[in-house]
This record gives C-alpha cells, structure tokens and sequence, in this order.
C-alpha cells in the first residue's frame, strides 16, 4: 500500500512535497521530500494537493530530499492519489 502524501507550508521556508515521518508541533520532519519552489496549472497549494498540476512543463520542482525537518509548519494538506501522481511526474529542475 502506498504511502500518504502531504504537502507541507512553512513559515519562510516556502511548500514541500513528500511522506511525513514524525511532527512535534510546529516541527514537521519529512522524507522523500521535494520544494515545491515554483507551480503553475494550479490556482493554489490547496488545488495542487486535489487536482495536480496542469501545466507540469511551468513547475520547478527539484529533487526530493532524503530528509528534511522543517521548523515552523503551519499548514500540512493531504494530496490524493491524482495529485500525487501528477507531482511526481513533474521532471526535476536544476539550474
């Protein structure tokens, strides 16, 4: 069975996408965990989560993190199996 996903809003720290192993309060650590650094095909994080992205081509999504803790979550959203699948077709962007 496939795991949940979540996508993670930070204070400053900007959106992740990925599997949550453990929060703490505002500490949310994640594995597998890629920044969601620019979208498009999506009016917000909320429809990303639902619906996925339209326009996977305008994403920049880079490479998912083994690992990463995040320190100041503030809003953590579970993404259907559609979103998931549309996220993780996103190619990696590098610079």
């Amino acid at each position: 069975m496939q795991k949940k996903k979540f996508i993670v809003r930070t204070y400053s720290a900007g959106a992740f996408f990925g599997e949550i192993v453990s929060r703490k309060g505002k500490e949310v650590a994640m594995k597998n965990a890629r920044r969601l650094w620019y979208w498009a095909g999506a009016a917000s994080l909320s429809q990303l989560s639902q619906d996925g992205t339209s326009n996977p081509a305008a994403c920049k999504f880079p490479k998912a993190m083994p690992s990463v803790v995040l320190t100041e979550a503030i809003e953590i959203i579970e993404c259907s199996p559609a979103a998931v699948a549309s996220i993780e077709a996103v190619p990696e962007w590098t610079a």
